[in-house]
């Protein structure tokens, strides 16, 4: 059957919805063979040819050729047979030529009905594998509703999600028509298409749009060793340099803080603390600490503990408002943390050696 109307459709189907040709080729296979067994009332098996370069369209049947009638599919007596072809023997395969033409109105309907609905089935699949490669990345998307339990976004490809209000910042500024970051934290296939779930509280929003940021993460220069976050309030990130020369604090904040402004900037004011992470454990906790001063640190590495001796009037700051400051520390630097002040210290009888302060390593050295 010659159908170059049918052709041209596939390839505006294919470049406006952005959909393999061949998958769309499948899904009209499919509805051909499914209105050829409702037409004929037969389970016999069809084999769909498409040929782009002649616009046709051509399907056909194999039958095994025996000796009397059958109802077995795809089998036909040898007397039947030998009406398409007279010389045709037992045991020899006939083929027949089958007209899409010949399957009538409601079969046609029926094969319209199953591309539309198969159509619908690939778009909907392509928008999950799209985001599924998305999943545990950021991404952006522009807010296109507002109500008291949710924000709905449109993203990518046309698909709208819904933000519960819950996982928005504090600081979060909501507004129809403006963008915002957020991070893919699951993709699931559902009956009705593909589900995103996204969060801007999730801690790897924080690590995407510092990755972002540094290309020095990006080339593998720099590694992010640890992070920490309190949503919308703080986070504090650990960072190593595989390389002596690259500063690795300096390489996140950028020239005069250009970088990291734009990290704040995204996340609409959440305090970013970025230190240098430190295979020694007193280095590293004390680094975790800042801007804590600390006077000194007792560590296991073993146990991955550490406690920490602070001056008296430094012990409140230290732990900070409701232990954020020691919590994210903490869990920044995989180290469990505990904070006593020079008089508990005395108190319980705790031995400690002091920091020394590179102030007064130069004191030492002038001496």
């Amino acid at each position: 059957m010659q159908s170059k109307p049918f052709f041209e459709a596939l390839e505006a189907i294919t470049h406006e919805r952005g959909i393999e040709k061949e998958k769309v080729l499948e899904v009209f296979e499919k509805g051909l063979l499914n209105a050829y067994k409702k037409h004929f009332q037969t389970q016999d098996v069809v084999r769909v040819e498409f040929n782009e370069d002649r616009n046709e369209i051509q399907m056909y049947c194999d039958y095994l050729v025996v000796e009397d009638d059958t109802q077995e599919p795809n089998q036909i007596s040898l007397a039947k047979a030998r009406l398409e072809r007279k010389t045709i023997k037992i045991g020899e395969t006939l083929t027949t030529r089958i007209s899409p033409k010949d399957f009538g109105r409601i079969a046609a309907v029926s094969t319209k009905q199953m591309l539309t609905q198969g159509l619908k089935t690939l778009e909907r699949e392509k928008i999950y594998e799209h985001f599924r490669e998305q999943e545990g990345e950021m991404t952006s998307a522009e807010i296109v509703a507002i109500n008291k339990d949710y924000i709905t976004l449109e993203m990518s490809m046309g698909l709208e999600t819904s933000l519960p209000r819950k996982e928005l910042l504090r600081s979060d500024e909501i507004r129809i028509g403006s963008r915002i970051k957020v991070y893919v934290s699951k993709v699931e296939l559902t009956p009705k298409g593909p589900k995103v779930f996204v969060s801007r509280n999730d801690k790897n929003l924080v690590k995407r749009l510092i990755e972002q940021m540094t290309p020095e993460i990006t080339d593998g220069t720099i590694e992010i060793m640890g992070l920490a976050r309190d949503a919308g309030s703080r986070s504090k990130v650990a960072v190593y340099s595989h390389d002596e020369n690259v500063d690795p604090v300096g390489s996140v904040v950028g020239f005069k803080g250009n970088r990291i402004k734009e990290v704040l900037e995204a996340l609409q004011g959440e305090r970013v603390d970025v230190y240098a992470w430190s295979s020694d454990p007193v280095e590293l906790v004390k680094n975790a600490m800042a801007p804590a001063r600390v006077h000194a640190i007792n560590t296991d590495k073993k146990e991955k503990t550490a406690l920490v001796i602070v001056e008296d009037h430094d012990f409140t700051s230290a732990i900070g408002a409701k232990g954020q400051n020691v919590r994210l520390a903490a869990q920044s630097s995989g180290y469990k943390i505990d904070i006593k002040s020079i008089s508990d210290a005395a108190e319980l009888g705790i031995s400690y050696q002091p920091l020394v302060e590179e102030g007064d390593e130069d004191a030492n050295e002038n001496a």
